[in-house]
């Protein structure tokens, strides 16, 4: 009975880990931040289409590409943290990929209060944008940058706010290069 109850604990604690493995999804280390024409819900600017690759250019930012119809707490609880755990490192600037956009511009005032400095803001379309290759199988893609560049890419199927310290790490050390 001892040996079945280990097996079936390392077999659960194995698919656990399985589930929240990353898969690759998101720009590769080194590549030019490419254009990001997104409707700005929230931040500055706010309430318009922006390109918030040009506005962003050389500026620490990292960028969070969230399938709206995977969207849920554990999710929440990430982007919470990263807001937070950034501080005047960078800033967050949310993605909501989407077939719905009206819906999305709808829901996510209702979320801002809960942010201190994250930009949210809607992609019309649940591949993303052209040239940032993200992996229609990851729930959100994390891509941080750097003066302009891809510093690493986070493709997540699973994840939560335990997660955020890795992202926020890959940009802390690149703002001290």
């Amino acid at each position: 009975m001892t040996m079945r109850l280990f097996v079936a604990s390392f077999l659960g604690l194995l698919l656990g880990e399985l589930a929240r493995a990353e898969v690759a999804s998101g720009p590769k280390q080194g590549e030019k931040v490419a254009a990001l024409k997104v409707y700005a819900v929230t931040g500055e600017p706010k309430d318009k289409e922006v390109d918030y690759a040009d506005l962003r250019k050389d500026k620490s930012t990292v960028y969070v590409f969230v399938s709206a119809k995977d969207f849920g707490r554990p999710m929440f609880r990430f982007l919470k943290k990263l807001d937070e755990d950034l501080g005047d490192d960078g800033l967050v600037v949310a993605v909501w990929l989407t077939d719905d956009p009206d819906k999305s511009k709808e829901y996510l005032p209702k979320i801002s209060q809960y942010f201190k400095r994250a930009a949210l803001t809607v992609f019309d379309g649940t591949a993303g944008p052209k040239d940032w290759g993200i992996n229609p199988d990851a729930h959100l893609t994390a891509v941080v940058a750097n003066k302009g560049k891809v510093v690493k890419s986070f493709g997540y199927m699973s994840l939560n706010e335990t997660d955020v310290a890795e992202v926020v790490e890959t940009l802390k050390k690149a703002v001290k290069k």
